[in-house]
Parts: structure tokens; sequence; C-alpha cells
């Protein structure tokens, strides 16, 4: 925690761009009652918008909370010239709770993060669709902690874990992007490793495809891991992604994506959770197809 306090304090001193960015925005509230009547309403906004919705999601022993996943043409176009890890940008997530409360991705986080030195020259893009979704969802403030802009490029929580190009993502490899996408929509069909799929986001002509997944599997499963960090209200950070970029399957390192997606998280939180980033691994691993695999990587 010390390392990181000092590199923070570092970035504040010596970057030239200091203004803070939330992962999550704030929407307009909608009529509630439930998650699946708040996302209901949410759907019918995205879809006014221009949005394509491709999924819904209520985790497991989170009634109060679920999340809308949707598309958006112009930005798949950017994610497709870029490649490579920018499919986990593939989907936009929107969390909605009970009480009509809305708040979805920041494109300016969730892009620097996924675009990396490629922001630059998709910046007008991003905020094409942050134009787009403040007119659909409304535009209210950021929540979900902050991050300076210049960190989310070669982002990791701590010195010494995982960013976005780790090479622990590669979970499996195929002789073609076809038989990959098939082996992960078999086994998420399945079930394996107590898992189901929220969406799917194929680019055959880019080869490239991002799917959302369920963890069920009972202490470990979404709705109990997040309320053990205490993070229901930012449930847009969910759900997990596994991803095939040309023939190779891969799913970001826990380390990495847990703390993008809750960056406000300290150090004793996530020790509540310190066996999950294998966990995942070896969940993701399953649902690749790999031979299973155990890292041993924690929050330490």
């Amino acid at each position: 925690m010390i390392l990181r306090s000092i590199a923070a304090w570092a970035l504040l001193v010596f970057s030239a761009s200091t203004w803070a960015v939330a992962p999550y925005v704030q929407g307009d509230r909608v009529a509630g009652g439930s998650a699946q009547a708040a996302a209901a309403a949410v759907e019918v906004k995205l879809k006014n918008g221009g949005f394509k919705v491709v999924g819904k999601y209520f985790p497991k022993g989170l009634t109060e909370y679920g999340v809308v996943i949707a598309t958006d043409d112009a930005m798949l176009r950017e994610v497709g010239s870029v490649g490579g890890h920018a499919v986990l940008g593939a989907a936009i997530r929107v969390g909605v709770k009970a009480d009509g409360s809305v708040a979805y991705t920041n494109p300016d986080y969730w892009y620097r993060a996924y675009f990396r030195k490629d922001f630059d020259r998709k910046e007008a893009a991003v905020k094409g669709v942050q134009t787009r979704l403040q007119a659909a969802l409304g535009a209210g403030s950021g929540q979900g902690g902050d991050e300076a802009p210049g960190t989310l490029a070669n982002y990791r929580y701590m010195i010494g874990m995982e960013r976005l190009d780790s090479y622990k993502n590669k979970l499996a490899e195929y002789g073609s992007f076809a038989e990959a996408l098939k082996a992960v929509r078999e086994n998420l069909a399945k079930g394996i490793g107590k898992t189901s799929k929220v969406y799917e986001v194929v680019m055959p002509d880019r080869k490239l495809a991002a799917f959302g997944v369920a963890m069920n599997d009972g202490g470990n499963s979404d709705g109990e891991w997040v309320k053990k960090i205490d993070m229901q209200d930012n449930i847009a950070g969910l759900p997990y992604e596994i991803y095939v970029v040309d023939n190779v399957v891969g799913s970001p390192h826990g380390r990495y994506r847990i703390a993008l997606a809750f960056p406000d998280v300290g150090m004793g939180q996530f020790m509540r959770i310190s066996s999950l980033p294998n966990v995942i691994i070896e969940t993701m691993s399953a649902v690749a197809g790999a031979e299973k695999k155990s890292s041993g990587d924690a929050w330490q």
C-alpha cells in the first residue's frame, strides 16, 4: 500500500495530466421496484439511443442489482481497428439497482485502459460514444473512485502486479479463430466451471470476440465476491470477460481486471478475496478448454 501511495504521489507531482477519471458515471434514475424493472427501463433508453443490447445479468445473491450490456456500432469499428486486448472494450455495461439508480461505464476511463497508446487517435470516437451515452442515460457525477488518466494505459494496482498485456492472460491456443470460438461457445453452453454466458460480441472479419462470463460457484460466485469487497453499487464492473484474438483464448488477470473495475478498494478489502485471482484463472482456463492451471497468484 505504501508503494502504491508513493507511486500515486509521484504521478501527481510529475504528470502533466493530473485530473481524475472515474470508472463509472451516474445516469438519470429510472422507474424501479426491482432490478429487472430498472434494467428493462434502461434497455429501452439504450435502444432509443441507438445502442444494441446484447445481454442482461442479475448476479445470484444480489437480488437488488443488475447489469445491462450493450454495444455501439461506431465503437465496435474502433475496437476492431485497434484489435488485440482492445476487444475488451466491445461491451458497454450499465449497472442498475432496484431503487432505479443507474451507473454506466465511463468511456473516458475504460478506453484509455483498453486502447492504450492508440487512445489519442481514437479520442474523438470515445467522446462520440460518451455523448451518445449521456444523451441516452444522463450525465451525472462520476463514481467508483478515480485514477489519473496517465496511469490507465499501463494500469496496475501495485508495483509488480499484472497489466493488461500480461503473458498470464493467455489460456489456450487453437488452430484457427473458428476453432477457438467454437470451444468457448461450447464450454459456456455446458456450464463448464459453473459458468454461464451473459453476452457475446463477435467480429469475424477482425478475428475478435468477447464474452461476458457469469461465475456461479458458491462463495466464489460474482454476487458473493462483490459483496465481500462491498462494491455492489458499482455492479457495472461485472461480468468478467473471456476473449478470442485470432486463434488465442485469453482472459484479463484478476489482479488487473478487478482492480481496474474497483480502483478505490483498499488492500484490506482485496485480501477478503485473496484467492479469487487464481480461481478466475482456473475457471476461465476451463472455459477456454485449457488444461487446469494453478498460478498461486493472490492479492499480496
